[in-house]
């Protein structure tokens, strides 16, 4: 499948993904349950009241992911999470898999839609048979190329994150995924830090990667605040991804960079008015600039003239308003005469003007 053959929209669940539709935002609920099913759930409400189209957890466990061990190789030495083992680390941030039915059925009854990222073959297979219909990827699975292989071969809907890949790296993770048949693929730009500093996010690569990619497009944004999700749309994202919490001080290994209902509420009025805001591409008066076209500039007649008298510098003008012939004609007018009497304040016509507009060869 050539790049210009690829799909500029996918679909989930009846819902088109792609420019010119509504950006799809994702609500990552992650590790922000802090080991409580009901919380979970409440997540997934206050996600939908905040304006999420999308609930996302994560499925996996630490056995999964990595394996029991303390050797130096399996600590987190800075950042976050400085001082945790993965092991550790995983057992506390993991969603229960006993829980997720419960959760998909929580965001169906809600109206919300349910996505998960599996890790391994295993989470592939439970949440095929939970009915999933369409995958996340995270950035740090990317280069597993198996991994990719078996989650396409589901011919569903794919969104993976990129971050840290390099341009030949995402090339070999896309073509994996085509090579199944499966051409349901969008990519989001992702910093994977946590936080993320903005300054060096390099969201220009947004742009980038649909010119480049020729797919749908998207951030998944572990920043704060919503200055780079807005920015996201403006440059050709299709999709945004944050970290939702029902408050920080709900303690978690995501809480820190996880942003509150309010502040997803705004972040999703934000990202609203910003593609709001791009619009398309236009040349004119849009509808609430026409009634300031009377405010243009045009010729007016600045001094009484008579009949036959020349049009010159000091009797006519270029001002406002749009009343007059437009400016263009100014030089065409001077040195011309009067075909009658006009009065100053007069808006200049070519009935004014000897041999009309005929005359000037225009």
């Amino acid at each position: 499948m050539t790049a210009q053959e690829r799909t500029s929209t996918i679909t989930v669940q009846n819902r088109v993904i792609g420019e010119g539709y509504p950006a799809y935002i994702i609500a990552e609920m992650s590790a922000n349950h802090a080991g409580s099913l009901e919380r979970a759930k409440e997540i997934i409400h206050a996600a939908k009241e905040a304006g999420a189209d999308c609930i996302k957890i994560q499925t996996y466990t630490p056995d999964t992911l990595t394996i029991d061990c303390d050797k130096p190789y399996f600590q987190i030495g800075d950042g976050t999470w400085s001082g945790e083992n993965l092991y550790g680390l995983y057992g506390k941030a993991y969603t229960p898999w006993e829980w997720q039915p419960l959760l998909k059925e929580e965001a169906e009854k809600t109206g919300i839609h349910f996505l998960s990222t599996p890790f391994d073959k295993t989470s592939v297979d439970f949440l095929e048979e939970m009915g999933i219909t369409f995958y996340k990827i995270a950035s740090f699975e990317m280069i597993d190329l198996p991994l990719l292989a078996y989650i396409a071969s589901r011919q569903k809907p794919i969104i993976m994150s990129t971050g840290m890949g390099k341009i030949k790296e995402i090339e070999e993770a896309v073509q994996t995924i085509y090579e199944t048949g499966n051409h349901q693929l969008a990519l989001l730009k992702c910093s994977s830090a946590y936080p993320a500093n903005p300054e060096q996010m390099n969201l220009k690569t947004i742009a980038d990667m649909k010119e480049r990619f020729h797919t749908v497009v998207g951030l998944s944004d572990h920043s704060m605040g919503s200055l780079s999700a807005a920015t996201s749309v403006a440059l050709g994202g299709s999709i945004i991804e944050k970290h939702f919490c029902l408050g920080r001080e709900i303690k978690n290994p995501d809480a820190s960079f996880s942003m509150t209902p309010e502040e997803f509420a705004q972040m999703v009025r934000d990202v609203r008015a910003a593609q709001a805001a791009v619009g398309n591409v236009f040349y004119g008066p849009a509808e609430q600039e026409k009634g300031n076209l009377k405010f243009r500039r045009s010729i007016f007649v600045v001094e009484d003239i008579h009949e036959g008298e020349v049009f010159t510098e000091q009797n006519i003008r270029s001002i406002r308003p749009s009343d007059g012939l437009e400016p263009k004609y100014y030089n065409c007018v001077l040195g011309r005469r009067a075909a009658c009497d006009i009065s100053r304040g007069e808006p200049l016509a070519w009935k004014h003007i000897e041999g009309g507009r005929e005359a000037a060869k225009i």
